[in-house]
C-alpha cells in the first residue's frame, strides 16, 4: 500500500499549479511570434512550425508586430496580445517551479522517498515495456505498494530528464546568456532549435497530464484521489479524498481566472506585483553580464526582420531626403560637458564594429554587423555626473503617428542603468552590414546593447539624458513599451 508523505503531496499539487501558469503564459509568448524554427535567421518560410495564417506581403513592409497573433485567454495568460504580462506571469511562475522543485529534490535525497522514483536497475526497461504492453491490450497493471515499472520510468523522466531539459532551454533563450556564452547556445544548435525544443517539452509534459490523469481515472479515481491528497488508500476516507482533491482542482482554476481577470482589468497593478517580486532576481542572475559574442562574417543572416514602423512626419521623411545631414545628437541632463553632435562629426570619432546576435521579445533572431560609436566614447567626452544612474534614449519616432492603434501616445524612449551603458559592445550604430543605417532598421543612430531583449535597443535615437531615476519620465517605468505594453526594463531574459 502506497504512503505518501505530506511534503510529497504538497509539492504535488504546487507542482500542478505552477506548470499550469507556465503553459498558459508559455502560450502568451508563443503568440508574439506563431512560429517556430531550427535556424536562428529565422529566414520566412523556413519555420518548421506555424500557428497562425498570417502572410508576408511581397511588397510592402512586414514588421514582426504584423506576424503577432491574439490567443484567446481560454488557453492564453492572459491572452489578447498581451507579451509584457504574459512574460510577467511566466517569471513569477518560473519562480515557484523551481522552489518547488528544489524542495522536491531535497526532501527526495533526506529521506526513503528516493527509492520508489529512481531506479536502481536496467530491469526496469523490459519491465516497462511489458507494463506498455499490458496498458495497450486494455489490462490495467497493479503493484501494491510501490509503482510498476512504466510509472517509475516516467516519473522519473518528467523529474530528471524533462524538467532540467525545460529549464536549460529557456535559459539558452535568455539574451545576456548568449551575449555572455555564445557557446551554450551551440549545445542545443542555436537560440531557435533551443526555443523549438523547449515548446516539444510543453508538449511532453501537456501529453504526460493526459495519459497520468487518464491512468487516474482507469485504476479507480476514487482511491488514486485519496492516495494523492491524503496519502493512504483507506475506503472509508476514499470520498474525502475526492472532494479534498477536487477542491484543489477548483482552487488552481480560480486562480487562473483571477490572474487572467486582474491582467486584462488591472494590467498596471499585475506588472508592479509581478515585477516586486521576480525583478530582483532577474536583475542579479541576467542583469550584469557583458557581452563578449563575435560572429563570423558568414554568420550574418540575410533577412533581418524589422520590428516597429518607422517614424510617419513630414521632419523625419525630409531629414532622410538630405541623408540626416542636418541631424544633431543631444546628451545633455547630469553631464559635465553637454553635447551637441552632427552624424558627420560622430562618423570622424572612433569606430567601433560588431557582429552580434539580435534576440527579439517577441522570439526571432538574426544575425547583424553594427558600426559606430561606443556609448563609453560619448560617456568619456560628457562626464557623467555621480549622481547619474540612468541613460535616457529619446527616438524620433511618435508612436501616436507611426504606430496609432500600437498601445499609447507619445515618442518612443527606453533606459538602461550606467553599468550597461559602459559595457564595451553597447554602441550607437550608425552602420548595419557595413553600409548606413536603413530607415526601418532606426537611421539615423539605434542603439545597441547586446545582452539585452530588442526593445530596449531603441531606433532613431536623437537625444541621451543622464538622469538619477527615470520615475519622472513618460508612465515612469522606464521606456515606452514598459510604460503602455507592460514590459519590464529589466530585458536579460
Amino acid at each position: 500500500m502506497l504512503d505518501f508523505p505530506l511534503w510529497l503531496r504538497a509539492t504535488h499539487f504546487l507542482n500542478l499549479l505552477f506548470l499550469s501558469l507556465l503553459v498558459r503564459s508559455g502560450l502568451e509568448i508563443l503568440s508574439a511570434h506563431p512560429k517556430l524554427y531550427w535556424n536562428d535567421d529565422c529566414t520566412p518560410g523556413s519555420e518548421w512550425l506555424r500557428l497562425t495564417r498570417k502572410r508576408q506581403p511581397a511588397h510592402e513592409l512586414w514588421t514582426s508586430r504584423d506576424e503577432e497573433e491574439s490567443f484567446s485567454s481560454w488557453i492564453a495568460l492572459p491572452g489578447r496580445r498581451n507579451l509584457g504580462l504574459g512574460r510577467h506571469w511566466h517569471f513569477l511562475a518560473d519562480a515557484g517551479w523551481l522552489l518547488t522543485g528544489l524542495l522536491y529534490v531535497t526532501m527526495l535525497a533526506a529521506t526513503p522517498e528516493w527509492r520508489r522514483l529512481i531506479p536502481t536497475s536496467w530491469a526496469i526497461v523490459p519491465g516497462a515495456w511489458h507494463v506498455l504492453r499490458s496498458y495497450l491490450s486494455l489490462h490495467l497493471v497493479v503493484t501494491p505498494g510501490r509503482y510498476n515499472p512504466l510509472e517509475q520510468l516516467a516519473y522519473f523522466s518528467v523529474v530528471f530528464v524533462l524538467s532540467p531539459l525545460a529549464i536549460a532551454t529557456g535559459l539558452a533563450m535568455s539574451p545576456a546568456i548568449a551575449a555572455r556564452a555564445p557557446w551554450y547556445l551551440r549545445l542545443f544548435g542555436g537560440r531557435q532549435a533551443a526555443r523549438s525544443l523547449h515548446f516539444l517539452l510543453l508538449c511532453a509534459f501537456l501529453a504526460f497530464f493526459v495519459v497520468h490523469l487518464a491512468m487516474v481515472i482507469a485504476h479507480g479515481e476514487i482511491s488514486e484521489m485519496a492516495l494523492i491528497v491524503l496519502g493512504d488508500i483507506h475506503l472509508a476516507r476514499g470520498a474525502l479524498g475526492l472532494i479534498v482533491g477536487l477542491g484543489g482542482l477548483a482552487g488552481i482554476i480560480v486562480i487562473h481566472i483571477v490572474a487572467t481577470w486582474s491582467s486584462l482589468r488591472y494590467p498596471r497593478f499585475v506588472q508592479h506585483r509581478t515585477q516586486a517580486l521576480t525583478d530582483p532576481l532577474r536583475r542579479a542572475l541576467f542583469g550584469r553580464g557583458r557581452s563578449v559574442q563575435q560572429y563570423a562574417s558568414t554568420e550574418i543572416s540575410a533577412y533581418f526582420r524589422v520590428n516597429g514602423r518607422p517614424p510617419a512626419d513630414a521632419a523625419y521623411a525630409a531629414m532622410t531626403r538630405e541623408r540626416f545631414a542636418s541631424f544633431v545628437l543631444h546628451v545633455d541632463g547630469l553631464v559635465e560637458h553637454p553635447l551637441h553632435v552632427s552624424l558627420a562629426e560622430l562618423r570622424r570619432w572612433p569606430k567601433h564594429t560588431q557582429i552580434t546576435k539580435h534576440c527579439c521579445i517577441q522570439g526571432w533572431s538574426a544575425v547583424a554587423s553594427w558600426g559606430g560609436v561606443s556609448l563609453g566614447e560619448i560617456m568619456r567626452r560628457s562626464g557623467p555626473l555621480p549622481a547619474a544612474r540612468y541613460a535616457v534614449f529619446y527616438a524620433l519616432d511618435d508612436k501616436s503617428t507611426s504606430e496609432p492603434d500600437s498601445g499609447g501616445p507619445g515618442c518612443y524612449y527606453g533606459t538602461i542603468d550606467i553599468a550597461l551603458a559602459s559595457h564595451a559592445q553597447t554602441i550607437l550604430a550608425y552602420e548595419m552590414n557595413g553600409q548606413a543605417l536603413p530607415v526601418a532598421h532606426g537611421a539615423p543612430l539605434r542603439l545597441r546593447v547586446e545582452s539585452q531583449l530588442g526593445f530596449t535597443m531603441v531606433k532613431y535615437v536623437c537625444r541621451i539624458e543622464f538622469v538619477t531615476d527615470y520615475r519622472q519620465i513618460g508612465a515612469g517605468q522606464g521606456g515606452w513599451r514598459e510604460d503602455h505594453q507592460f514590459y519590464s526594463q529589466e530585458a536579460g531574459i
